[in-house]
């Protein structure tokens, strides 16, 4: 009995050590050279803390993703390769994403409270695991967590629902800590060197009143099920664009000209470096260009997108931001450490359906141009895709609009 019981669990660990595979990022996707020869290097380690987070019984559904605010449905069928090492301010850091289904009380929970118990629940389980496996890698910095949980309120007496990200980077040494403290004072003292963000918002989890009761094991009080399933909350688009920084640099014809020449040498390690993700156009090659009185350079790309992405404009281009565009810019961003002296990018795309075919209609030409801060903003973390947007232009078939990435996503109503 006690043979067989050794086979199915061996069965087992094989079936998921196999899906777990799908949960780390392969090393080519990998464009900074120093962050992919260390995927390559601990891609044994990484698999090993997949399988171990994967078998982890969370309360509720638990997934990797590429993406945060997924649906349920959406997240089944998504990019689940989550775990790699990345840069944060500069930082190396091991990065996991995931989505995370806890639909918490707004009236019962404060933002705190809720933040306390996906760190209870989630981040420190993750940590638990993934910290004594790359601890003695002395190229790591921190230890870097995304997660998105669910916040259920009552509006006017309807049950409605959206998505809350937390974020947590923690340095390595205070994560060894942290994962090896048998009290609440060791975890606080620990947990003080690490940064927590609810939504861009800095936090301080052990400072209050949920916080310590997590501490201490004490869980919040769960809340209690919907009477019916709650549908979305809408997120309204924001009443104004912010408007782009202040520009500063010359875009004269001379000194566009002078910035070419500048930045040639970059511009052509880019491409070769960038081309398999970027999708470069071939007869349009990076070249700078002036905007809004100010220089840009402005890199023209292709967008592909799955047939099951099929309709509107805006929806197009949001998928083609979230799928395409917003992968492109921290490793971008990379080669641009210091002040680069223009004023920012221009993403100018084409984008296709996968499948289409030749003549089927014209590719819905978009542009996503964005200022340095505000991209310096996104790549640390310090933004979101959808403040980003907002804080630059956005122009589909050469008209400024104004996009909202989650309603523009959703499904059409059957």
């Amino acid at each position: 009995m006690r043979g067989t019981e050794r086979i199915v669990a061996a069965l087992l660990f094989f079936v998921i050590a196999l899906f777990c595979r799908a949960q780390v990022l392969s090393p080519p996707e990998i464009l900074d050279p120093e962050l992919r020869e260390l995927q390559q290097k601990h891609m044994a380690e990484l698999k090993s803390v997949a399988v171990a987070i994967a078998s982890h019984q969370f309360p509720y559904h638990f997934y990797f993703s590429r993406r945060l605010d997924l649906s349920e449905e959406q997240e089944r069928s998504s990019d689940q390769r989550s775990i790699q090492f990345a840069r944060f301010q500069s930082r190396i850091v091991l990065q996991i994403t995931a989505n995370y289904f806890a639909a918490y009380s707004g009236e019962l929970l404060t933002k705190d409270d809720r933040a306390s118990k996906t760190f209870e629940d989630v981040m420190l389980p993750i940590l638990r695991v993934e910290v004594p496996a790359m601890q003695q890698e002395q190229s790591i910095d921190s230890f870097a967590l995304e997660i998105s949980h669910h916040v259920r309120k009552k509006t006017i007496g309807v049950v409605t629902e959206r998505a809350e990200n937390v974020v947590l980077v923690i340095p390595r040494e205070a994560a060894v800590r942290l994962v090896s403290a048998s009290t609440a004072a060791g975890q606080k003292a620990a947990l003080e060197q690490a940064s927590i963000f609810l939504d861009s918002q800095p936090l301080a989890l052990w400072t209050h009143p949920g916080g310590t009761a997590v501490a201490a094991g004490v869980a919040p009080p769960a809340p209690p099920p919907p009477a019916v399933k709650p549908a979305p909350v809408p997120v309204p688009a924001p009443s104004a664009v912010p408007a782009p920084a202040a520009l500063q640099q010359d875009a004269s014809a001379e000194a566009l000209k002078n910035l070419q020449a500048t930045w040639q040498e970059t511009i052509n390690r880019i491409v070769r470096d960038m081309d398999a993700a970027a999708r470069f156009v071939g007869y349009a090659p990076p070249a700078f260009i002036s905007f809004h009185k100010g220089a840009y350079l402005q890199l023209s790309l292709t967008t592909p997108l799955p047939a099951s992405a099929a309709g509107s404009r805006y929806r197009l281009a949001a998928m083609a931001f979230d799928d395409h565009i917003a992968r492109l810019i921290r490793p971008l961003m990379a080669y641009f450490k210091d002040d680069p002296k223009f004023d920012g990018i221009d993403f100018s795309t084409s984008i296709r359906l996968e499948g289409a075919p030749a003549g089927a209609g014209a590719a819905v030409a978009v542009e996503y141009i964005f200022g340095m801060p505000s991209l310096r903003c996104y790549e640390q973390y310090d933004c979101t895709g959808q403040q980003l947007i907002n804080s630059g232009f956005v122009l589909i078939n050469g008209e400024r609009v104004g996009l909202d990435l989650q309603n523009a996503e959703a499904p059409a109503p059957r």
